[in-house]
């Protein structure tokens, strides 16, 4: 008898069906086909125990399985639920009816208890396109998948469950969530505030418009003058999410199994910190079966390098493209996957290795000429891609000791969120752009018109600084950032004079 029940394979964010075709004769052979990797392949003794201690049979038969599409790899142990409830039906242990209702998914452990899986929801969303009536998979990835509306979720915690639904002997709990209810009463929750900061209102200010025209920022400063901590406060002044993005971002976190199974749709903006011992593959994905990296886990959020200079150099240097692009293509000779890695870049470093040079009381010890070899590390065409550029420099005693709070993050968000819908305005005829950050040479020049005290002063920055095109571009985005903000429709020149002061390390004297 040839039996058939359907699962899903993720490639890059999105999810195909995978038709398995199970057919049980006369023999005692079993093969199984259609590019399976090694964890499907040892699927057999997981099911087989599955089965025994649940009170079924392994067929003493000839079993052939087939997954297709058989030129898609199957990776990993997912399909062990599937593939039981296949070989259970083939061999006319439960009945068939409503393997073609449903698409199964989830790991079996030797005892028949489902464990948790990864992708849960490209693969919902999948189910829902190609319209099955619903999904079953382990109870603990219930609640992510549930937020994909007119599909039925079932979550079970062991075979014999989902061997009772089939056999409409039993019945399985539909998960059913309130997606927006469930986003909205969390979105505003962030434990961190910048009103926790002392001090530093210039710093907070680079960020404020940072965050307004999404643009990528660089604090330089020696340590303990709070950079770390500012930079943790960035996604509190962020625009929240809007259901959309969130829906987006929660995919690429489910293909790497990080979402939460209490959790069912993300509500923050991703922080993301990789260490600067970060391999380059880890940063930007890929991989033998390519997964995504850490610039695609900060999609619609932050990526914070600390330490810039200690990363490797090959790992800065790979992250240009995704920069200008806001996506990453891993290519490998039999295909290629593309993630989304639209970020906001912010990355704090010492001015020198030992953390003093500029400092307003502690003297550098450097040699000379290490100054510049330490900011060397750094490539210029990197340093041209981060628009603003900040000195942090160590808040007095005096500030630290005061008792009076200062602003906080929900003051600040309001004067981002105003300046983001002005952008948004400004923006809404040109697909892909939501931000000054992303606007394009010809965006700039239709809404960056300068008057003749501006190109002026543009003109002597870019002379005395050495200023590159891309430099001179960024410029002029920030500027029109900071005109947004006061709610300016033409850039200033105090808007400009203000964008070339975030241009701290384009200085002579840096390194001199």
């Amino acid at each position: 008898m040839l039996v058939k029940t359907f699962g899903s394979a993720v490639f890059g964010i999105d999810a195909t069906t995978i038709t398995i075709e199970v057919d049980v004769t006369t023999g005692i052979k079993f093969l199984l086909v259609g590019l399976p990797d090694s964890a499907v392949k040892e699927s057999q003794q997981r099911i087989e125990s599955a089965l025994r201690l649940n009170g079924y049979k392994w067929p003493k038969k000839k079993i052939i399985i087939n997954m297709a599409p058989a030129d898609i790899r199957k990776e990993g142990s997912a399909y062990d639920l599937p593939l039981a409830a296949a070989v259970l039906a083939a061999s006319g242990q439960i009945n068939h009816d409503k393997l073609s209702k449903y698409v199964l998914m989830g790991e079996l452990s030797l005892d028949g208890t489902l464990q948790p899986i990864k992708g849960v929801l490209p693969i919902a969303i999948n189910a829902r396109k190609e319209e099955f009536e619903g999904f079953i998979l382990p109870k603990q990835n219930a609640r992510e998948a549930a937020v994909v509306d007119r599909l039925k979720v079932y979550g079970a915690e062991n075979i014999r469950e989902v061997i009772d639904f089939l056999n409409n002997e039993g019945r399985l709990e539909q998960t059913v969530i309130d997606t927006r209810a469930e986003f909205y009463a969390q979105v505003n929750n962030n434990p961190l505030d910048f009103s926790d900061v002392k001090g530093q209102e210039n710093v907070k200010r680079a960020l404020e418009i940072a965050a307004a025209g999404s643009h990528n920022i660089i604090l330089v400063g020696p340590p303990g003058s709070g950079k770390t901590m500012l930079a943790k406060r960035i996604p509190t002044v962020l625009p929240p999410f809007s259901l959309k993005e969130a829906l987006e971002t929660t995919k690429i976190h489910s293909v790497v199994g990080k979402i939460d199974k209490d959790a069912s749709l993300m509500t923050k903006r991703p922080f993301r910190s990789p260490h600067h011992t970060i391999s380059d593959v880890a940063l930007v994905g890929g991989g033998n079966y390519p997964q995504p990296g850490e610039i695609s886990l900060a999609h619609n959020g932050v990526l914070f390098l600390d330490e810039l200079p200690e990363f490797k150099r090959t790992v800065l240097e790979v992250m240009r493209q995704p920069l200008e692009d806001r996506n990453i293509t891993i290519s490998r000779a039999k295909f290629s996957v593309e993630y989304p890695a639209s970020f906001m870049l912010v990355a704090s470093m010492n001015p020198c290795p030992c953390g003093y040079y500029n400092h307003p009381t502690k003297e550098c010890v450097c040699a000379p000429g290490v100054v510049q070899k330490y900011l060397n590390k750094i490539s210029g065409p990197l340093l041209d891609r981060i628009d603003i550029h900040l000195e942090v420099v160590p808040v007095p005693f005096k500030k630290l000791s005061e008792m009076e709070s200062s602003e906080n993050s929900e003051a600040v968000r309001e004067r981002v969120l105003a300046a983001r819908k002005i952008q948004e305005k400004r923006f809404a005829e040109h697909q892909g752009v939501y931000a000054n950050a992303q606007m394009t040479s010809k965006l700039i020049r239709e809404y960056v018109v300068l008057d003749n005290e501006s190109n002026n002063l543009i003109k002597n920055a870019m002379d005395r600084l050495g200023l590159s095109a891309r430099a001179y571009d960024r410029i002029l985005k920030v500027s029109r950032t900071i005109a947004d903000l006061d709610g300016q429709e033409n850039v200033q020149a105090d808007h400009l004079s203000e964008a070339i002061h975030y241009r701290s390390l384009d200085r002579e004297n840096w390194g001199g």
